[in-house]
């Protein structure tokens, strides 16, 4: 299996993979990452950062969380995240990632899921619809992009505090606006 950083959490997949042994789940491997699933259906995963190891919740903003430790990342809408940065912390965690791991399994066999937003739920900064009133032909590139896409510029423009933050934003992305890429997308 291909992860991010494999070799420097190795430890700290082991330690995961017996903690979630015996709970009913098959480990895949989707993404080059390992994978647990109930039914086909993904409950969680295991990721590999340069900071942190990560067990990911496909459907975690539905979980309870008594001991707030899941981690919103971004803009992701479902999953959460539990970080740990050591086999002996994942150990040390077992009850809970277990119980928290029962939840989401039980989740997924309800069948609920995270209600995802519409664009139309994402503000419009007025530095944004400013730019649109001067420059038709970049309001109709922004609309030709997927919705997708225009929630990521929506989130990444409205997330600066200053009206000067949010207008160098815009600016910033008009040319890969024009070539339809969304924010995060490379040339």
């Amino acid at each position: 299996m291909e992860m991010a950083y494999r070799e420097r959490w190795e430890q700290e997949i082991a330690a995961m993979q017996r903690v979630l042994s015996g709970l009913g789940m098959k480990e895949e491997c989707k993404w080059g990452k390992p994978t647990y699933t109930v039914d086909g259906k993904n409950i969680v995963i295991l990721q590999g950062f340069r900071d942190y190891f990560a067990l990911t919740f496909f459907q975690g903003a539905l979980l309870k969380d008594p001991k707030q430790v899941l981690r919103q990342l971004g803009m992701v809408q479902a999953g959460r995240l539990m970080k740990f940065t050591s086999a002996k912390e994942i150990t040390e965690s077992a009850a809970t990632i277990k119980a928290y791991v029962r939840e989401a399994i039980a989740v997924e066999k309800a069948g609920l899921r995270v209600e995802k937003k519409k664009t139309s739920d994402f503000p419009v900064p007025e530095e944004l619809t400013e730019r649109f009133r001067s420059d038709p032909r970049f309001k109709r590139a922004f609309e030709a992009l997927t919705p997708g896409r225009q929630r990521s510029y929506l989130y990444h423009f409205g997330a600066a505090k200053q009206s000067a933050t949010r207008v160098a934003r815009i600016e910033k992305a008009r040319p890969a606006i024009f070539e339809g890429r969304g924010f995060l997308e490379r040339p």
